[in-house]
């Protein structure tokens, strides 16, 4: 590989020169800049930014750990989270935990071992002792998408509670009587507060909600839990359906309506959650409660590269109802 000495030599100055051409071409003269770069172009060298960094001690890089990279909504807070990562000159490297501790841990340590300037994460479950650990280490951490009581760290998320007895209230006031959130593993905390929410609004009516757990917020587990109502007697069967996201919701969708014999939103209302761009497209529009993925990605940036603000900030998002056919009808 083409080296910085490599560069001097065709060049004609010192290694130093180099390095202030790459590091503060400000202190060089405008003619040894061009003829410094002109030796870089004709040689073909690329700087190791990363053992740059490892020297200084600390990288330009966020790391950045989301729960299902096919979901649109994270691939919407990861767009936040570079547009403003970038404006301060940083960059976000992406890992997908699937949902899966495990493969959350391996993540955490390759971003410990590259030294990053600081993490973002949706974790799986509890991860504050592993990224206590990591801050200790001079790696602070915000976590994205979760609400947190921890004095220790910096959160931003939306109101899930808020947000499941908004959804609730909807299709109670559309007369459903019969609900049920499908969604899980009811171990996400997004899960849980959403389906307290949805119980709150429908104890208020002296109502209850059912709950149906998948083993994923996916498009497939919401067709398997579809076959899973289908499958009961119509009777039995909930008369809405609160969805804990819209990939599950699409999933159960497709599953109602390709047998022919249950109609949306005349038999079983449908609600989602995200209002990702998929959910206005649906064959029945698909109603939701709207997340603003975007924001939620940025301000994290914010909160993890503000010096000047508290160590311990939470920012809470209040989520929105997005009504469509699926509940009210076309």
């Amino acid at each position: 590989m083409v080296s910085v000495r490599d560069v001097a030599a065709d060049a004609r100055v010192s290694v130093g020169t180099v390095s202030n051409v790459l590091n503060r071409p400000e202190r060089v003269a405008p003619e040894t800049v061009e003829k410094v770069h002109a030796s870089i172009a004709r040689l073909g060298f690329v700087r190791n930014d990363a053992a740059r960094q490892l020297r200084a001690g600390r990288s330009k890089s966020i790391g950045l750990v989301i729960l299902d990279i096919r979901n649109p909504f994270f691939a919407e807070v990861v767009r936040g989270a570079e547009e403003r990562a970038a404006e301060h000159g940083y960059s976000v490297l992406v890992a997908n935990s699937d949902e899966k501790q495990q493969r959350e841990s391996t993540h955490l340590d390759l971003f410990e071992e590259q030294r990053v300037a600081g993490v973002l994460i949706t974790p799986v479950e509890e991860a504050l002792p592993r990224l206590e650990r990591m801050r200790e280490h001079g790696i602070p951490a915000v976590l994205v998408d979760r609400e947190s009581q921890d004095s220790r760290f910096c959160s931003v998320a939306v109101d899930d509670v808020m947000g499941g007895r908004i959804a609730a209230t909807h299709l109670l006031d559309r007369g459903r009587r019969r609900l049920a959130l499908v969604g899980g593993p009811a171990a996400l905390r997004q899960v849980s507060d959403r389906l307290r929410g949805a119980q709150d609004a429908a104890a208020e009516r002296g109502l209850g909600v059912e709950f149906m757990a998948t083993e994923a917020l996916s498009v497939e587990e919401g067709r398997r839990a579809g076959e899973r109502i289908l499958a009961r007697d119509p009777a039995d069967r909930p008369d809405a359906v609160f969805a804990a996201n819209d990939l599950v919701a699409l999933g159960l969708l497709q599953s109602l309506v390709m047998t022919g014999d249950v109609r949306v939103p005349d038999d079983i209302a449908l609600l989602g959650y995200d209002d990702i761009d998929y959910a206005a497209a649906a064959v029945i529009p698909l109603s939701s409660v709207r997340q603003p993925a975007a924001l939620i990605g940025s301000t994290a940036v914010d909160l993890l590269l503000g010096a000047d603000r508290p160590a311990d900030e939470h920012v809470l998002f209040e989520p929105e109802l997005i009504a469509r056919a699926s509940t009210r009808g076309i």
